[in-house]
């Protein structure tokens, strides 16, 4: 199938949007734009994935009653400091113990899934939650390339580069369920979905750390999320070319674009830099082949870095937003400045949970959010 214009025509529900609705977000408190929860569910030394699960129902909560918009849930694999490799079945799990907050993917990546699997996971997620669910798609693995050639399958490793826009486009037929008389899924539906009945969808994000899925997003007019938090360097081409690519479409008549942000607030600043290098060094042996839990703080203090591995250390701290709430919330109003971003996305990445869900609330104190009422048990 060809004619990947079809991405251009899902609308949540709600047709094009010029502001509100299931896409735009309205800033909270002081914040100069609205803020988001990126969640990785990372899994510390010492810690078990069921914790860290359990720490990011608290943070989803958490987020819910402060006012931050949406809590996405990224697709990593074979990474023994996360848990997130079923994002769908994380969001059926944080849907049940929210009422109101955005859930959704950040993001699932397509190439990983036949796009009919992933219309009937995330039409059961909006089946679930109504008009609560993203579904935010990436075409890189979310892993090295021999685990993705484990869940793809022989052959798959080296696709055409238009096959991604292909799939994105098949996935969004299956959504609306509309493909043409004639063609070999014509009879398939995904669901649940429309063949049930009017249905709401989930509407469509694309999320990319390069120029592809800038591009194409802006051609396509849907939204954009840009992984700033791990590709800081190319946040500012990659949004100026969104913009520049833009199309109106019956999703948006105006670019929107979310980045996500590597944020932690503490309440000292020696305990924000004890936590951030957790997360560095965590990097660090990833990049290096040596993926493991995420370091204690303790560990991470203790490490002996070779000069190189303090210039990557050092190169990456630069990027996280880190300190008392008021350092972390002055970085946050500087991006917000410098980017353009419509919504900030914050992933607050540590080794215990108890420190991520500190961050979050201190954030929200900091802008001001006031307590929107406890969420759903």
């Amino acid at each position: 199938m060809s004619d990947t214009g079809d991405a251009r025509r899902q609308d949540g529900g709600g047709g094009r949007e010029a502001a509100g609705g299931p896409i735009r977000a309205t800033a909270l408190g002081r914040a100069p734009v609205p803020l988001s929860v990126l969640d990785l569910v990372t899994v510390g030394a010492g810690r078990t994935a069921h914790e860290a699960l359990r720490t990011s129902v608290a943070i989803s909560r958490l987020a819910e009653s402060r006012g931050y918009h949406r809590h996405w849930v990224a697709e990593h694999h074979s990474m023994p400091g996360v848990a997130s490799s079923s994002p769908a079945v994380i969001l059926a799990h944080l849907a049940a113990h929210t009422s109101r907050i955005r859930l959704g993917s950040g993001g699932v990546m397509l190439p990983n899934h036949a796009p009919l699997a992933v219309a009937e996971q995330f039409g059961t997620l909006e089946a679930l939650a109504p008009g609560r669910i993203d579904l935010g798609l990436g075409r890189a693995p979310g892993t090295d390339g021999r685990t993705a050639a484990a869940l793809r399958g022989p052959g798959r490793l080296d696709e055409a580069a238009d096959e991604f826009p292909r799939r994105l486009a098949e996935l969004t037929r299956f959504l609306d369920d509309d493909f043409p008389d004639g063609h070999p899924y014509a009879r398939v539906h995904a669901v649940p979905g429309p063949v049930q009945g009017p249905v709401g969808r989930p509407p469509l994000w694309l999320l990319g750390s390069s120029g592809f899925s800038a591009r194409l997003a802006g051609e396509l007019g849907l939204p954009f999320a840009y992984a700033h938090h791990f590709s800081a360097a190319g946040t500012l081409p990659a949004l100026d070319l969104y913009r520049q690519s833009f199309r109106p479409s019956a999703v948006l008549d105006a670019p929107y674009a979310v980045i996500g942000v590597s944020a932690l607030a503490a309440d000292t600043d020696a305990e924000a830099r004890a936590q951030v290098l957790t997360g560095a060094l965590s990097m660090l042996r990833l990049r290096s082949g040596r993926p493991g839990l995420i370091p204690t703080p303790e560990e991470a203090a203790a490490y002996a870095f070779t000069p190189l591995e303090r210039e990557f250390v050092d190169g990456w701290l630069a990027n996280v937003v880190h300190g008392t709430a008021d350092e972390v919330r002055s970085g946050l109003d500087d991006l917000a400045k410098r980017t353009g971003a419509d919504e900030l996305m914050l992933t607050a990445n540590a080794h215990g949970g108890e420190a991520r869900l500190r961050s979050y609330e201190l954030v929200a104190d900091a802008y001001g959010m006031e307590p929107q009422g406890p969420a759903v048990g």
